[in-house]
């Protein structure tokens, strides 16, 4: 006869995302498509704009949508985010305000 060995506890939730780890994140994906034009080594911080300093064309927006939904899934829509946006919140977009939008877009889909 075989003792009944306890089921094993199931593993931990992953911790919620933070600012800080989403802007890493977001910084990586950054410098991966500005690598592109060897500008890999700028400085991303949460101030950051993407027109200005970032000089970022809309392609390169349409490539960072696809590096977020491929590490964050269908929860973070890049380009639902820009919709809801006009052209001059667009033109002043800063790095801290995705990566509150990617912040808020996981709890919610943590929630739901």
């Amino acid at each position: 006869m075989n003792p009944t060995q306890p089921a094993p506890a199931p593993a931990p939730a992953p911790a919620p995302p933070t600012a800080e780890t989403v802007l890493a994140d977001i910084s990586g994906m950054l410098r991966t498509v500005l690598a592109e034009y060897g500008e890999d080594d700028v400085a991303i911080g949460m101030s950051t704009l993407f027109n200005r300093d970032l000089e970022l064309e809309s392609i390169d927006l349409v490539t960072l949508a696809g590096l977020l939904e491929e590490r964050y899934g269908q929860r973070v829509n890049l380009a639902e985010f820009l919709a809801g946006m006009e052209f001059d919140e667009i033109i002043e977009l800063t790095v801290g305000r995705l990566v509150e939008h990617v912040v808020r877009s996981l709890k919610t889909g943590r929630a739901g």
